[in-house]
């Protein structure tokens, strides 16, 4: 588990309120990155945690004052850097949020946020020494782009927790997520889980799969 950070606190600063066991998942949203956003939704909740991200932001609010407010009021974040290659659409660009976040991220741990903890994942190994060279001396955690992989990676970012789940039950977890996207997109008219119902549907049902699938 990422370590605990001290409790002392900037003079004058508002306390976050903070959702224990929250994990705000600082992802690519592609259609490509599906697989592992499902990947990411069961592996945090096999742990007992509730995975939050952007896509929840109500139409109409600032986005920003509530990416804010969402790190703020997460216990832990995991923010994958693998998107680093331009994309196919005219003008060709890189992906700028998923490092942004991190650093709001980052600035909020060092100032008002110092209990929060944070990981930084990545799916080929050494490719952040170029990419972010800021951060070096972090350790990123290398899931190769793989579901298994991923399982693989956050089992060794929250190896501390008091609920340790195998790979196997998140694989089960998963499974069972998977058989019922269809569905869950569907209900919401929806083609993709980068959706604000599809997401809020998926972490229902994956907390519904995590209580009976894991062994505690």
């Amino acid at each position: 588990m990422p370590p605990r950070k001290s409790t002392k606190r900037v003079r004058g600063a508002p306390r976050p309120r903070v959702s224990p066991g929250s994990v705000f998942l600082n992802v690519p949203y592609d259609t490509g990155f599906e697989n592992l956003l499902l990947a990411y939704i069961a592996a945090t909740s096999a742990f007992g945690f509730t995975p939050r991200a952007t896509l929840e932001i109500p139409f109409g609010q600032r986005r920003l004052d509530r990416i804010l407010a969402l790190i703020q009021q997460s216990q832990y974040s995991i923010h994958d850097l693998s998107r680093v290659q331009l994309d196919r659409k005219s003008p060709r660009t890189p992906r700028f949020n998923m490092p942004f976040e991190l650093g709001l991220t980052v600035a909020l741990e060092k100032t008002t946020h110092q209990d929060h903890a944070w990981v930084v994942c990545e799916s080929m190994r050494r490719r952040i020494n170029k990419s972010l060279s800021d951060l070096d001396g972090t350790d990123a955690y290398i899931h190769d782009g793989t579901i298994r992989g991923v399982f693989r990676e956050i089992s060794n970012a929250f190896v501390g927790s008091s609920r340790q789940p195998t790979v196997t039950e998140m694989m089960q977890i998963y499974r069972v997520l998977r058989a019922q996207f269809k569905s869950i997109l569907r209900r919401a008219g929806a083609r993709d889980a980068f959706n604000a119902r599809v997401f809020k549907e998926l972490v229902v049902s994956v907390r519904t799969a995590a209580g009976e699938l894991v062994v505690r």
